[in-house]
């Protein structure tokens, strides 16, 4: 889905019920891959510092990675605290102690009948934005995403995970998907200048 088209998309979302709704939502906040999002438990999740660690044993590069939480997937975390069951998934499913299952937020796409657009797609979106709407640089980006950057020779050398620049651009994304709207005038954030 083009970027200029997710903000509309989340509309629709957010008036949809439901944990797999609220998990396609969290999961384009957060640029997550879903099976992430699916099989988020409350332990990985620090609501106060607002940060989501995904153990390296879920990540597909097979390193831990923080995930910056913006205002709105705070929110729905703690919508989602709410209903917390004894499984300990952020995001359960129909089954007692089980997770959502993995079509789970497929569904939501072909119950919205979005033909056009995958839930990993938003990953791609978000990309797009990033290049095209700030000036952030491709590195934190790309570390957004999960994405390891550079060589080895760099990889080795990079131990940080530029946190505090991420929590920024994820900042940004959450402020960018959820206009503020007045009447039927949505506003929609001026494009931030690129610098070199």
């Amino acid at each position: 889905m083009a970027y200029a088209e997710v903000p509309a998309f989340l509309e629709l979302v957010r008036e949809m019920k439901g944990s797999s709704a609220r998990a396609l939502e969290f999961t384009v906040l957060t640029a997550a891959r879903s099976g992430e999002t699916m099989g988020a438990t409350w332990p990985e999740i620090d609501l106060e510092r607002k940060v989501w660690t995904v153990p390296a044993g879920r990540m597909k590069a097979g390193r831990e990675h923080r995930v910056p939480l913006s205002t709105p997937a705070v929110r729905i975390l703690e919508e989602m605290a709410l209903l917390r069951t004894t499984g300990g998934f952020v995001f359960p499913g129909q089954l007692r102690g089980k997770g959502l299952s993995v079509m789970a937020l497929e569904m939501v796409l072909r119950r919205l009948k979005v033909e056009n657009a995958t839930v990993h797609g938003f990953r791609s979106s978000f990309r797009d934005w990033a290049g095209e709407e700030t000036s952030v640089p491709r590195e934190v980006a790309e570390q957004a995403l999960a994405h390891a950057v550079g060589s080895k020779v760099e990889q080795a050398y990079r131990r940080g995970d530029a946190l505090e620049k991420r929590r920024k651009l994820m900042d940004a994304w959450a402020t960018y998907l959820t206009p503020a709207t007045s009447g039927n005038v949505v506003a929609v954030p001026a494009r931030q200048a690129r610098h070199g």
